[in-house]
């Protein structure tokens, strides 16, 4: 069996246990979870020392590993959720009512990015899934951007990934589905 095809299996074993990573994103590296997981997605927050109201990023390959959580997008939209990949764009989704409130906190929305970051987006193939995808620090101070930096900070708590975060000097834009206002430039 192929080395990657192995490693893709462990990776996913892991996230499906419970277990948290972090991973170089677009423009950090992000710690991220299965999820479907309200444990891994408690442990999260707990290390992050962020509130659940808030609410988190969900990062996909592809809009079928968002849309269970998501009201339903016709074609026409899910390609204008795809034509934004480049551009790191974080929408704020209308949810289902069955979306976990560990995930959209206070909201009756869901943050949701279809990376284009490739690391990034085959760890969502590796794991057939979503993942959380939240910026590797602790709430307020300054995110990881190197794998060594990571395993100070959250030492064997969580497996770190390793690979070279993106070129973007800032966080995605995060703007509302609806109405198209943005949140965070």
């Amino acid at each position: 069996m192929h080395r990657s095809a192995i490693y893709s299996r462990k990776l996913a074993a892991h996230l499906k246990r419970g277990g948290l990573i972090a991973y170089p994103t677009e423009s950090c590296y992000g710690l991220g979870c299965d999820p479907a997981n309200r444990k891994a997605v408690q442990r999260i927050l707990k290390l992050k020392q962020r509130p659940q109201r808030k609410g988190l990023i969900l990062i996909a390959s592809d809009y079928r590993q968002v849309a269970r959580y998501l009201q339903p997008l016709t074609p026409a939209e899910q390609g204008s959720m795809a034509n934004t990949e480049a551009q790191a764009v974080t929408y704020l989704m209308p949810v289902k009512p069955s979306c976990p409130r560990w995930l959209c906190g206070a909201h009756d929305t869901l943050a949701v990015r279809l990376t284009a970051h490739p690391f990034a987006k085959q760890l969502c193939r590796s794991a057939g899934s979503a993942l959380v995808s939240t910026s590797a620090n602790r709430s307020g101070m300054r995110p990881a951007k190197t794998y060594a930096e990571c395993r100070r900070m959250f030492g064997k708590k969580v497996w770190v990934l390793r690979g070279r975060v993106g070129k973007r000097k800032q966080p995605s834009t995060i703007r509302a589905w609806v109405g198209g206002r943005i949140v965070r430039k």
